[in-house]
């Protein structure tokens, strides 16, 4: 009797069965479907309506302000708002893929709209021509438009993501096309949007760069409308005629004659399977084959259509007509014996407790595995609960004598269930067909759920599906946020926390910037302290004019990036001497504004140094900068550049002066400034740019080499030095006249530099005696060295091969007693 009472209500077309279960009575009032423009979203959307302007109504008991009002698909309203947008009259309202309404006016204005009725700017504009020569018509699909104006031209915006009009080819028609159509860029060849045109006896396809005539013959066209995959095209011709044929006019698939050349109000595609052609009183659904199916109403409706059905809106319900689904078919048929059905049964004869239960499992033991299949795919494409219920029993029944099935697919339809359950429910209003949602995905359906503020709903399907709950949460809280202007921002933060601890890793940053945004400074700069990552936690309090809490938090994450961002931050937003007040209280920001100041920022670090009482400290940079002043090409020798270089080094003597522990440097500054003047002078009068930035002993070197001995000598003795012996040895080993060994042995001043060059002269004759083969002087020239390491490296490699040679090394070595010599 189940059975019987589920098939009676299907409509038979052919072979293929069609059902049209009411989803909703409508909790709307006073909403007539004729007195309205309405938009309705696909995939179980929502709903606008607006006063129709183009039509005179009679004004009941409502406002002359004509209101563009928003509800779900059970007829709750979501949101509403006066219209008061320019432009003139409204042409076309429709919905895109992410559920902004997309409305367009007259002079090609669009106003686009969220879900709470909110207008999002900026307005779009579809071009001049159309502002000039007003849009006459607009047909949408998915993301985009195509409009056509007062003089023919066709303009598309192919999506709303990315919106930019463009202008398709010249027509070059006279009249207004009968109908338009749009085959969707995913489907044609070229990959760009064709729009057709009925035209006359044909239809005009138009492309961006040029227009072909189609379908010759099969005209006039007085509706037409492209299926969803974009292979078929329906239309009804003036004489009555509903054909289908391929968008590319090549073959014609069936024809229908509906004894009525009156063009139907509304053709819309039921699937991929029939058309439906809808009158004032009149519903027929056409299919390729057999009668077609008549349903009438006493009310305006809408046809709403979907990728396995039709939606059907009126003043009082929402239905969905669909074809029943093969699976569903084999159990409820009338008389059905198939398998599956025998299942069914068994099922209930098992409830009864009767023997037959076991006799039709029997019957079906060798294809359990598929009539089990069956029943989970009737149960998921059912919208009654009680029916879904008793098929999945059916099916675990089925399963329990099954050892060849996949176990969890009963789990998984049921997961599936509770979630369409969830949201068909009346107060959530989306109703959503099994195959939609799959289409839909559950990510995006959340998505949904949250723009249209069911928080609740969504946290408990993202929770059940195991998917991420952090995206609900934060939305919740800045919904809440916007929401709560009268509760005081210690309550509030005390709900948000409550609700925003549930996720571990969650963003307290952009809720707190959300807040932030909205006016709550106080609210955010409390929230902003729960946020444990600092790379996020430290932009936000600046952007809230919490600096020294920032340079606080950066400084104890040690994120040195950080810390230079906020110091850059206060240092261009507050006085030099408050920052300089800021970081010297803080040593690792100091120490890291030092080091950027002495690469980049010399004046401003000086400043600080002089804020801070660091007078030595000043002094180095300006010695520091006298040298930067050498570096430069413009500095060459003998240049009046060293003129404010010796100042320099001047003035960071006398600050050096001014500390008792700088005492060496005030000297050698002062040294250093007396050097560069004499330096100065000397390559004055010499003309010869070689001794600025030379050493003392370099410059005396060089007065001497240059036989200027006064110069060397006010040189020497204006820096007391005492090392002219040195000095004329390097002068004499310079000019290569002989050196007076003997006299400088017998000197005891300086005898580390005569032992040393003593020493280095006897290696190179040593080295020299051994080039020409004299083993004996080499070996004195050894010896005399006392250099036991090179006594042996000459006998191993110079004269290895020289037995006389040897014998001498040998000689002297048993004499001298050198250690490590073999």
């Amino acid at each position: 009797m189940a059975a019987v009472s589920v098939a009676a209500e299907w409509q038979q077309l052919y072979d293929r069965y069609y059902r049209k279960p009411e989803l909703y009575q409508l909790r709307w009032n006073h909403v007539d479907l004729s007195r309205n423009k309405v938009a309705c979203a696909p995939f179980g959307g929502p709903i606008a309506a607006i006063r129709d302007d183009s039509k005179i109504v009679q004004l009941r008991s409502e406002s002359a302000l004509r209101k563009l009002r928003i509800f779900t698909s059970a007829g709750a309203q979501i949101s509403e708002t006066v219209w008061k947008n320019p432009g003139g009259r409204l042409i076309g309202m429709s919905w895109t893929e992410d559920q902004t309404l997309i409305c367009i006016t007259q002079d090609g204005t669009v106003y686009r709209y969220n879900l709470h009725a909110q207008l999002i700017e900026p307005n779009l504009s579809i071009g001049k021509e159309c502002f000039e020569n007003s849009v006459v018509e607009c047909v949408f699909w998915g993301n985009g438009v195509v409009c056509v104006n007062e003089t023919f031209q066709v303009f598309c915006i192919s999506d709303f993501k990315n919106p930019r009009a463009v202008r398709m080819a010249e027509t070059g028609i006279e009249d207004f096309p009968l109908c338009v159509a749009v085959i969707e860029p995913q489907y044609t060849m070229s990959g760009n949007v064709e729009v057709l045109l009925g035209v006359g006896d044909h239809v005009l396809l138009v492309e961006e760069d040029g227009v072909q005539q189609v379908g010759a013959g099969v005209g006039p066209l007085q509706k037409m409308v492209v299926s969803r995959n974009g292979r078929y095209l329906a239309s009804f011709t003036h004489d009555g005629q509903l054909l289908v044929m391929s968008t590319d006019f090549s073959n014609i698939i069936f024809e229908y004659n509906c004894e009525s050349a009156l063009p139907p109000e509304q053709l819309s595609w039921c699937g991929m399977d029939s058309v439906l052609l809808y009158w004032d009183d009149v519903l027929l659904m056409v299919g390729p084959f057999g009668e077609p199916v008549r349903y009438l109403y006493d009310e305006p409706i809408i046809l709403i259509p979907e990728c396995d059905g039709v939606r059907i809106l009126s003043n009082t319900s929402m239905e969905f007509l669909q074809r029943v689904p093969d699976s569903t078919v084999s159990i409820f048929r009338i008389g059905s014996t198939q398998p599956a059905a025998l299942l069914y049964d068994a099922l209930d004869h098992f409830d009864r407790r009767s023997a037959k239960a076991d006799e039709n499992l029997r019957l079906i033991r060798s294809s359990l595995p598929e009539v089990v299949e069956a029943c989970i795919d009737a149960a998921g494409h059912e919208f009654d609960i009680s029916r879904q219920q008793t098929l999945l029993r059916a099916a675990s029944y089925g399963q329990a004598f099954c050892s060849h099935f996949q176990r969890d697919r009963i789990q998984e339809m049921s997961k599936t269930l509770r979630v369409l359950n969830a949201v068909r429910n009346q107060e959530i209003g989306v109703p959503l067909s099994i195959q939609q949602y799959k289409l839909l995905t559950p990510s995006v359906l959340i998505g949904r759920l949250i723009n249209a503020h069911q928080h609740l709903v969504a946290l408990r399907i993202s929770e059940y599906l195991g998917l991420n709950q952090e995206v609900v949460i934060m939305h919740w809280a800045c919904s809440k946020i916007t929401a709560s202007l009268a509760i005081p921002d210690v309550s509030l933060l005390e709900i948000l926390l409550d609700k925003l601890k549930l996720c571990k890793r969650i963003s307290y940053a952009t809720v707190a910037a959300h807040a932030d945004k909205t006016g709550r400074r106080k609210l955010a700069a409390m929230l902003i302290e729960h946020e444990p990552r600092s790379s996020k936690q430290v932009p936000l309090l600046l952007s809230i004019g919490e600096e020294d809490t920032a340079l606080t938090k950066a400084i104890e994450c040690g994120d040195t990036d950080l810390v230079y961002l906020v110091l850059f931050h206060i240092w261009q937003k507050r006085p030099s001497l408050e920052f300089f007040g800021t970081i010297q209280a803080r040593p690792l920001g100091r120490d890291l504004f030092i080091s950027y100041a002495r690469c980049y920022k010399h004046e401003f670090l000086k400043d600080f140094f002089l804020s801070t009482d660091q007078l030595q400290e000043v002094a180095f940079l300006l010695w520091k900068e006298s040298w930067e002043v050498a570096k430069n090409p413009m500095a060459s020798k003998g240049s009046p550049l060293h003129g404010p270089r010796i100042k320099l080094i001047e003035k960071a003597q006398s600050l050096f002066s001014e500390t008792k522990e700088h005492v060496f440097e005030s000297r050698a500054a002062d040294e250093h400034a007396k050097l560069l003047r004499m330096q100065h002078e000397l390559e004055v009068t010499t003309k010869q740019a070689i001794f600025v930035d030379s050493s003392i002993s370099d410059t005396i070197r060089t007065c001497i080499v240059l036989g200027n001995h006064r110069a060397a000598v006010k040189v020497k003795t204006e820096f007391k030095r005492n090392d002219g012996i040195g000095l004329k040895f390097l002068l004499w080993r310079q000019s290569g006249i002989g050196m007076p060994w003997k006299s400088f042995r017998r000197r005891k001043a300086h005898q580390w530099v005569i032992d040393h060059l003593w020493r280095h002269a006897l290696m190179r004759m040593k080295e020299a005696y051994a080039r020409i083969g004299m083993a004996k002087e080499a070996a004195d020239a050894a010896s005399q060295a006392k250099d036991g390491e090179l006594f042996g490296r000459l006998k191993l490699t110079t004269f290895a091969q020289n037995a006389a040679a040897s014998s001498i090394f040998d000689t002297l070595r048993d004499r001298l007693s050198f250690q490590g010599v073999s």
